[in-house]
C-alpha cells in the first residue's frame, strides 16, 4: 500500500464466536490515441542525460474495478463469464472471476510499475453471496485489503445494512448482533471508503472522507467518490435512514475545485453510476463511429458536466463493460470506464502525469478493460481466505433445500429463475391468506442463477442454502397487499415509465399473470392494457387483489411508488425462506423441478 494509505494498527481482542450459535488478460478495442510525450516513454528516466532522476512526464498506472459485491469465489453461470467479439464478427464466452485470479492478475499487472493505484467504483459489497453475506461482508473486506485495494466509492449496496455498518467496514470491530467470528477483532478497510454525496442530513457533512490523494516522489493523484443520486430509491429506507444524497456532477465539482486549491491538479472521479453500451461484449468499441457514441445512459449526461478539471471516470452500478471517451464540458475527451461486475474484468489505465504542470496530459490516457481468467495460478492467500470462511459457513450453506432438473437463468426480460421466484412467494402468500391473488419479483433482486452442476461436491442437481442465498441474499420480507386492479395495472406500467422510462425494470410475475410488453412503443404504452390478465380474466379496475411482494418493492422501491400505497399488510417470512420452503416442497431428487418455461409475458419488438 502507499504510504498515504495508512494500514490500522494491531487490534486484537479475543471475544466469544456467536456465529456458531446460528445453525496477462485480453484487452479492449478503444483507447484515447497516445500522443508522444518526452519521457513518456521510460517513465522516471530523464531523456536527455539517461539519468535516473524524474524526467517531466511520468505514468501512473490506474488498475480499477467495480461491483463486486462479495464474489469471492468464481460466479456461477452466466455471471461468471464475459463474451468477447472475435475479429470475424462471432463472439465467444471466457470463464472469468474469483478473488484467487483476481488477485494473480493485479498483481501480474503491477510487476514492474513504480507507480500504481488499484482504485474501485462501489458495491464491493452487499448482495454477496453466503460466504461473505453470512458474515456481514467481513471476509470481503479481508479479500480486498489482501488485493491492496487503494481507495473506493460507496455504491448503493454499501447502505444495504445503514450507516452504521458501512463505518464499521470502514473502521472496524465486530458486529453489535452477531460479535466476532473468529479470535480475532475485525480490523475494518485498510482503504478510505470515499462518500462526497451522502451527507448526514443532522450536520450537513459528508459521512465518510469526500476525496483522497495518492502520493509518490512528487506525483499526486486525487481520488473524488460518489454514489449514485438516487440511492434512495434503490435501497431500503432503513440502510439510508438519517442520510441524504446530493447531486453527483455538483458534488464532483465542488470537490474538484477544493482539491485543485490544495495544489492537487490531477484528478480521477470515482463513481457508482454507469452507462448502457450497444453491445454486451467487454471488448467493443464503444467509440465507433465517433467518441461516446456506443453508449448511452446515465454516465454519459454526468461525464458531459464534471468539470474539465477531472481527468478520467471510473464508474459502475451498471454491470456492463466499457472503454469511452466522452467529450468534458469543453469538448475534449475524456475517458470512462467500467469493468463489469463480480470481478470477472479489471481496467488498466495509464495516466501520463506532467510534472511541470501536476496535471495528467489527457491526450496520452490509455485504457483498456481485461480479463480476470482462470488460466493463471491461484493466489494462495486468498484461497486460504476463502477456505477459512468456507469452513464457518458449511454447517449453514452446505444443506439441501431442493433438486433442479437443469440451469435455471435469471436473465432476460422475463427469466425462468424469476418465475420461479415469483411462484415461490404467491405460494408463501396463500399459506398468509388463502386469498392471496399474486406475486411479483423486482428482477434486481435476483442475484445469479441457479446452475445444475455441482459446485461443491454436493451432487448434480442440488440446490443447496449457499447457492439459494447467493441467489436471494436480501432478507426482504414477503409482504402482502391489497391493491384496486387499477393500481395493479399503473404498477405493471411503471415497469417502462417515471424514474424507469429510460432503463425498464420488468417485475417477474406468478403463474396465472399474463400480458404483452410491446417494446416497438414508448414510456407506459409498451404495457398493453387490455392484454393484462389474470387466470384468463381481463383485470378489473375496480376489484380488489391481493399481492405478494418483497418488503423493498411493498415500500415502492425500484421506481414503483404505486407498490408502496397498498392496504391491509400482512409481512410474512423472508424472501429466502419463501424460496427454500417452495423447493422443499415441490422437488425431490427423484422428481426435480424443471425450469420455468418464462411464457408468461410476451415481448414485442
Amino acid at each position: 500500500m502507499p504510504a498515504t494509505s495508512p494500514a490500522h494498527p494491531e487490534r486484537r481482542r479475543r471475544r466469544t464466536n456467536r456465529f456458531l450459535a446460528l445453525a496477462a488478460g485480453v484487452v479492449t478495442v478503444g483507447a484515447l490515441a497516445a500522443a508522444a510525450l518526452p519521457g513518456a516513454a521510460t517513465a522516471g528516466e530523464d531523456q536527455r542525460t539517461g539519468g535516473h532522476w524524474p524526467g517531466r512526464y511520468q505514468d501512473v498506472q490506474l488498475l480499477s474495478f467495480n461491483d463486486l459485491h462479495g464474489n469471492l469465489e468464481p460466479p456461477a453461470g452466466s455471471s461468471g463469464r464475459v463474451t468477447e467479439k472475435q475479429p470475424d464478427g462471432t463472439t465467444k464466452t471466457i470463464d472469468a472471476g474469483g478473488v484467487e485470479y483476481l488477485a494473480t492478475h493485479l498483481r501480474q499487472a503491477r510487476k514492474g510499475e513504480k507507480y500504481s493505484i488499484t482504485a474501485a467504483g462501489g458495491d464491493m459489497v452487499g448482495a454477496s453471496p453466503l460466504i461473505s453475506g453470512l458474515f456481514h461482508d467481513e471476509p470481503t473486506i479481508e479479500a480486498l485489503n489482501k488485493l491492496d485495494l487503494d481507495v473506493t466509492s460507496v455504491g448503493n449496496h454499501e447502505f444495504d445494512e445503514g450507516a452504521k455498518e458501512l463505518g464499521r467496514l470502514q473502521n472496524g470491530g465486530c458486529h453489535p448482533k452477531d460479535g466476532c467470528y473468529t479470535d480475532e477483532e475485525f480490523e475494518g478497510a485498510d482503504f478510505p471508503y470515499l462518500a462526497a454525496n451522502v451527507l448526514d442530513e443532522k450536520t450537513k457533512k459528508p459521512i465518510l472522507k469526500p476525496y483522497w490523494v495518492w502520493k509518490k516522489n512528487g506525483v499526486k493523484v486525487g481520488f473524488i467518490g460518489v454514489t449514485l443520486e438516487g440511492t434512495p430509491d434503490i435501497v431500503s429506507a432503513e440502510g439510508v435512514k438519517g442520510l441524504s444524497f446530493k447531486d453527483e456532477v455538483e458534488t464532483i465539482n465542488k470537490y474538484a475545485k477544493e482539491l485543485q486549491r490544495k495544489g492537487v491538479k490531477s484528478i480521477v472521479a470515482l463513481i457508482h453510476e454507469g452507462g448502457f453500451p450497444a453491445s454486451t461484449s467487454y471488448n467493443y468499441d464503444c467509440d465507433s463511429p465517433g467518441a461516446g457514441d456506443g453508449i448511452s445512459g446515465p454516465i454519459v449526461d454526468i461525464a458531459k458536466n464534471v468539470t474539465p478539471q477531472v481527468d478520467a471516470l471510473v464508474t459502475g452500478h451498471t454491470h456492463n463493460a466499457y472503454v469511452c471517451s466522452i467529450a468534458d464540458p469543453a469538448g475534449k475527451p475524456r475517458m470512462v470506464t467500467s469493468a463489469a461486475s463480480f470481478g470477472r474484468l479489471y481496467t488498466d489505465t495509464t495516466l501520463t502525469y506532467d510534472r511541470k504542470t501536476g496535471d495528467i496530459a489527457r491526450t496520452a490516457v490509455k485504457s483498456a478493460n481485461r480479463v480476470v481468467t482462470r488460466d493463471v495460478p491461484k493466489a494462495p492467500d486468498m484461497t486460504e481466505l476463502i477456505g477459512k470462511w468456507n469452513t464457518l459457513a458449511a454447517p449453514i450453506g452446505n444443506r439441501p433445500i431442493g433438486w433442479i432438473s437443469g440451469d435455471i437463468g435469471n436473465s432476460g426480460t422475463e427469466s425462468p429463475l424469476g418465475d420461479l421466484i415469483a411462484d415461490a412467494q404467491l405460494a408463501h402468500g396463500r399459506q398468509l391468506d388463502p386469498e392471496t391473488d399474486l406475486a411479483l419479483m423486482n428482477p434486481g433482486g435476483i442475484r445469479a442463477p441457479l446452475t445444475y452442476a455441482a459446485k461443491a461436491g454436493e451432487g448434480d442437481g442440488v440446490v443447496t442454502y449457499a447457492e439459494g442465498f447467493t441467489v436471494q441474499p436480501f432478507a426482504n420480507t414477503v409482504n402482502l397487499q391489497d391493491f384496486t386492479g387499477a393500481q395493479l395495472i399503473q404498477a405493471l406500467k411503471e415497469q417502462v415509465s417515471g424514474p424507469n422510462a429510460a432503463a425498464p425494470k420488468i417485475l417477474q410475475v406468478s403463474a396465472g399473470l399474463t400480458y404483452t410488453l410491446d417494446l416497438t412503443k414508448s414510456g407506459a404504452d409498451r404495457v398493453v392494457t387490455d392484454s393484462i390478465k389474470l387466470n384468463g380474466s381481463a383485470i378489473d379496475p375496480a376489484a380488489t387483489y391481493r399481492v405478494a411482494t418483497n418488503s423493498f418493492l411493498a415500500g415502492g422501491g425500484d421506481g414503483f411508488p404505486t407498490l408502496g400505497q397498498g392496504t391491509n399488510d400482512v409481512v410474512g417470512a423472508d424472501d429466502l425462506t419463501a424460496l427454500e420452503q417452495y423447493l422443499t416442497a415441490n422437488s425431490s431428487a427423484a422428481n426435480p423441478i424443471a425450469p420455468p418455461k418464462a411464457d408468461r409475458i410476451t415481448v414485442v419488438n
